[in-house]
C-alpha cells in the first residue's frame, strides 16, 4: 500500500475545516441556550463587566469620571528632542452668515460676508450658494374669496386685480360692485433667526508643538483599540494622543443601568477627559457616535478646540432614538441575534468582508459588547439641541472624511454637513466603508496629517502708498467757445 501526501494533507484540512465550523455552532448554540435562559430566569444573560481589567501600563490609564464610573484611557506623551513653539502668524479666517429657521422647518443660510467660499463650501452638484436673501410672502385667498387675476394688462403695464396702478371704472347705477380687490400679503414670520460673525486665527499643527493635543472618540459597539492605527502613527511624529474608552466599551467600567448610557452622560464624560488632558489647541476625532460628542466639545470649548475631523459622522440632525428598531427588542433577545448582528456589522462596515476584515475586528476589540450596553446605547441617543442651527455655529474648522462604500451613513448626509458648517472641507475614500480608519490607515493619517499642518494663507501686506507732493500742480485753464464746449487748445490742455 503506497503513501499519497496530497490525500493525507486534503484529509486533515477536511478535518480542521470541520472543527472550525462545529466550534462556531457550538458558539452560536450556547448564545441561544443563554438567551433562553435569560428569557425565563429574567436576569441578563451578559455580565456588565469591563472586558479586561490591566495595571496603567503601556500609555493607559484608568480615569474616575464620577464616583464608580472609571474609563480607560490610552495616553501617551512622546519624548520630543526639540521642542518648537508655534511659528508664523497663520491665518486668519472671517465668516459671517445669518440663519433662519421657519415654522415648517425650512432653513435659509446666507452669506454676509464679503469673502468667497468655493473653497471651502460646496453643494452637491460643486455650485457654491449664492450670496443674497430669500424674501418669501404668500397670499392670503381666504381673505377675498371673489378675487381673481386677470391676466391682461393695461398701456401701463399693471395687471388689474393683482396690486397694479391701474385703476377701474367708477360703477353705474345699478351694476354689480367690483369685488375684485389686492389680496392681502403677509410676510413669512420666521420662528429663528441667528446671526454669525466669526473671525478666527487658525495655525499649524506640528507634532513637535508642545501645546497641540490629539484626542481620539469611537462609536458605538467600538473600543480605543480601532485608533491603533493612528495612535502609533501620529505618535511617532510627536504628537500627544488622548483616545478614551466609551462607558461599557472596552475596559471602561459597564454600569448596570440604562440611564447610564445616554447622550448627556457620555457626553460629561467626555467633558471630563478634554478638561484633564487637554492643551491651548486641541484637535478632536470622532467617528460614527464619536462625532456628536467632539461637535458637543468644539461647541462648548471653541477657544480650545483648534480643529475637528468628522469620519463617517452623519448628517447635522438632532438625535432622537427610531422607535422601529431591533435594538428595541429585549436584552435577550438581542443576546439571541448578537452572531446576527456581528456578521450585519461586518457586511454593512466594511467594504470587503474577508478574513482581514473579521481580523481586525477580532484585533481591535469593535462591535464586541454586551446585549445590555447596546440597547442602552442606541435608545439613548437622544440630543434635541444639536440641530443644523448648533452645527453651523461652530467657528472651528472641520475636515469631513467619508468611506465611499459606507451603508451606515450615505454620502448625502456629510455632503449637507459640509453646506451646513461655517469652514469645512469634505474627503472621500473610494476604497473605504464606515470603519475607513482601519481598511484604509496610511489615506487616512495622510489626510489627517495634512489637514494638521493647514493654515490659511495670510493677506499679501499692502505696499506702502508713495508720498503726495505738497506742491500742487498748476492746473489748466478751459477757455468755453460759445455752445459751450471745450476749444481745441483747452482740450489738448486737459487731456
Amino acid at each position: 500500500m503506497c503513501f499519497n501526501p496530497s490525500s493525507s494533507f486534503s484529509l486533515v484540512q477536511g478535518y480542521w475545516t470541520l472543527m472550525r465550523h462545529g466550534f462556531a455552532l457550538a458558539a452560536m448554540l450556547t448564545t441561544l441556550m443563554d438567551g433562553l435562559l435569560c428569557c425565563l430566569t429574567g436576569k441578563s444573560a451578559n455580565v456588565v463587566v469591563p472586558i479586561e481589567t490591566s495595571e496603567a501600563a503601556d500609555g493607559y490609564e484608568f480615569v474616575e469620571v464620577k464616583p464608580g464610573r472609571v474609563l480607560r484611557v490610552r495616553h501617551i506623551i512622546p519624548e520630543r528632542e526639540v521642542v518648537d513653539e508655534p511659528r508664523g502668524p497663520g491665518g486668519s479666517v472671517h465668516r459671517k452668515r445669518k440663519i433662519t429657521v421657519y415654522r415648517n422647518g425650512q432653513l435659509l443660510i446666507e452669506d454676509l460676508g464679503n469673502e468667497a467660499r468655493q473653497e471651502l463650501l460646496h453643494t452637491p452638484n460643486g455650485d457654491t450658494q449664492p450670496n443674497c436673501t430669500v424674501e418669501v410672502e404668500l397670499a392670503d385667498p381666504s381673505s377675498n374669496p371673489t378675487a381673481t387675476a386677470d391676466p391682461k394688462a393695461d398701456k401701463t403695464g399693471s395687471v388689474v386685480g393683482t396690486g397694479g396702478a391701474a385703476t377701474s371704472p367708477s360703477p353705474t347705477l345699478g351694476s354689480a360692485p367690483d369685488l375684485t380687490q389686492q389680496p392681502r400679503k403677509r410676510r413669512r414670520k420666521p420662528k429663528r433667526t441667528v446671526v454669525i460673525d466669526s473671525e478666527r486665527k487658525i495655525t499649524s499643527c506640528k507634532g513637535t508643538h508642545a501645546d497641540v493635543a490629539v484626542f481620539f472618540v469611537h462609536g458605538v459597539g467600538g473600543s480605543l483599540d480601532i485608533w491603533g492605527s493612528q495612535l502609533d502613527f501620529f505618535s511617532r511624529l510627536g504628537y500627544e494622543v488622548i483616545a478614551p474608552d466609551l462607558a461599557g466599551h472596552g475596559a471602561s467600567s459597564a454600569p448596570q443601568i440604562a440611564a447610564a448610557y445616554t447622550f448627556y452622560a457620555l457626553a460629561e464624560d467626555m467633558r471630563a477627559i478634554f478638561k484633564r488632558y487637554a492643551r491651548k489647541r486641541n484637535i478632536l476625532i470622532g467617528h460614527s457616535y464619536g462625532v456628536s460628542f467632539c461637535t458637543f466639545l468644539a461647541h462648548e470649548y471653541p477657544d480650545q478646540v483648534h480643529k475637528v475631523v468628522m469620519i463617517n459622522g452623519g448628517g447635522p440632525t438632532a438625535l432622537e432614538p427610531s422607535l422601529c428598531s431591533i435594538f428595541n427588542l429585549p436584552t435577550c433577545v438581542l443576546h439571541c441575534l448578537s452572531p446576527c448582528l456581528a456578521w450585519s456589522f461586518l457586511k454593512a462596515g466594511f467594504a470587503r468582508q474577508g478574513a482581514k476584515e473579521k481580523q481586525l475586528l477580532k484585533d481591535n476589540n469593535a462591535f464586541n459588547v454586551s446585549s445590555f450596553v447596546l440597547r442602552a446605547m442606541m435608545s439613548g441617543q437622544y440630543w434635541p439641541e444639536g440641530d443644523e442651527v448648533y452645527h453651523a455655529e461652530i467657528p472651528v474648522p472641520i475636515l469631513l472624511v467619508h468611506g465611499m462604500y459606507d451603508k451606515f451613513v450615505p454620502i448625502e448626509e456629510d455632503q449637507r454637513m459640509a453646506e451646513i458648517l461655517l469652514l469645512a472641507f469634505l474627503k472621500i475614500i473610494n476604497e473605504g466603508s464606515h470603519m475607513v480608519m482601519m481598511e484604509c490607515p496610511e489615506s487616512v493619517n495622510t489626510l489627517l496629517h495634512e489637514f494638521f499642518l493647514w493654515e490659511p494663507e495670510s493677506p499679501p501686506k499692502s505696499k506702502p502708498r508713495p508720498e503726495i507732493a505738497t506742491k500742487r500742480p498748476e492746473t489748466a485753464k478751459i477757455s468755453t467757445a460759445s455752445n459751450g464746449g471745450a476749444t481745441p487748445e483747452s482740450k489738448a490742455k486737459t487731456k
